[in-house]
């Protein structure tokens, strides 16, 4: 097996402008059989415009030739979806959140081992060059770290996507999206608890779930290179009518304290996402661009003092694009056996964190 053929499951904004155009770009790896998504407008559009065969369901594009599938469907199909991947004899790279809850992701880790197949989630930015250039160069060591701090503002895609050929529709079938609205719901509750305010639902499966996710994956990465282990929960808010969230996490017994935020801004076209590793006598800063705008590169900065003297030395190493790296990271999984970079069980650790934020806000709310 040497180029892969690939279905895509959801023809919405990210595989558009995102999935669709790199799988096309790496042709030598992939062979993209075919696109499913229940609106018939979208299915038209991105047939016309790629050329490929469309289908309303993804068991009609199942029932293809394929070996692997690329999953960009809404968050609550996601371990269906997997799962009938799986069935179907498919290796999956499916998108980030893998699924709202710890328990949903140990049936997908356990259909994966009985399948003996590839699962790679797509938190890419463990593919951003910057990324794995902090991972080589973290200055200092697990006794001087003193904060994490995480920062993101961001207007979703809009801004960033004018000048990408694009389609939207709403033609998709209401009972299809009461059903899908409805699985949420149980996924939740399931997950977080019953009894959930629209706040918490929404600040959960959005800026917790969709959003803050990349930098926890990521800052549980940068962890690991540090080997400081999975610390305590002692503060979170979901805000703004869940547009925004924010959460504290105590490590090493309170040596450090890892603190995140995330707020959606419709309005303000301008979007802003900032990790950074403090230690006793250094920092280490990643600043992330939109990940809308492929190949530009995330700023890594590195503070250190001489004395008196601050000496800043920024690091680019490279234009790679994230999305791009993480395909080539999936068909090496799959092709050569190569190592998962996102695996599920980072997605397992990643919504045990998520959720347990989104536990105390509602806990909080009920004291």
């Amino acid at each position: 097996m040497g180029r892969l053929r690939i279905g895509v499951i959801g023809a919405g904004l990210v595989a558009q402008i995102e999935h669709i155009p790199n799988l096309l770009r790496l042709s030598d790896r992939f062979a993209i059989g075919g696109v499913s998504d229940p609106s018939a407008v979208v299915r038209t559009a991105v047939g016309a415009r790629f050329g490929l065969p469309t289908f309303p369901t993804a068991e009609a594009l199942l029932a293809r030739p394929l070996d692997a599938v690329l999953i960009a469907a809404p968050d609550p199909l996601h371990h269906e979806l997997v799962l009938a991947a799986f069935a179907a004899g498919l290796h999956v790279l499916c998108e980030k959140p893998l699924c709202y809850g710890p328990a949903e992701i140990d049936d997908l880790i356990a259909a994966r081992d009985l399948a003996g197949k590839v699962l790679q989630v797509g938190t890419m930015k463990r593919f951003d060059p910057s990324y794995a250039a902090a991972l080589a160069m973290l200055p200092g060591t697990k006794a001087t770290l003193r904060a994490v701090s995480v920062e993101v503002v961001d207007p979703d895609a809009w801004p960033f996507i004018g000048h990408h050929a694009h389609v939207t529709a709403d033609d998709v079938p209401a009972a299809l999206i009461e059903a899908t609205r409805a699985k949420r719901q149980a996924q939740v509750e399931a997950a977080v608890g019953s009894g959930l305010d629209a706040t918490t639902l929404r600040g959960f499966t959005g800026a917790l779930s969709s959003g803050l996710v990349h930098d926890v994956n990521a800052v549980h990465g940068l962890l690991d290179g540090l080997g400081v282990p999975d610390g305590e929960i002692t503060g979170a808010s979901l805000f703004a009518g869940g547009d925004g969230c924010q959460g504290t996490v105590r490590l090493l017994d309170g040596q450090a304290l890892w603190t995140m935020m995330h707020l959606a801004v419709p309005g303000l076209p301008d979007y802003r996402e900032r990790i950074a590793l403090m230690f006793d006598d250094a920092m280490l800063e990643l600043v992330f661009p939109s990940p809308w705008l492929n190949h530009q590169p995330t700023r890594l900065i590195l503070e250190r003092a001489d004395g008196h003297v601050l000496h800043a030395t920024e690091t680019r190493s490279g234009y790679e694009e994230a999305f791009i790296e993480e395909l080539k990271g999936f068909w090496s999984a799959v092709v050569e056996a190569a190592p998962v970079r996102n695996t599920a069980e980072h997605a397992r650790r990643d919504a045990a964190l998520l959720t347990g934020l989104a536990r105390w806000h509602a806990g909080a709310r009920l004291r």
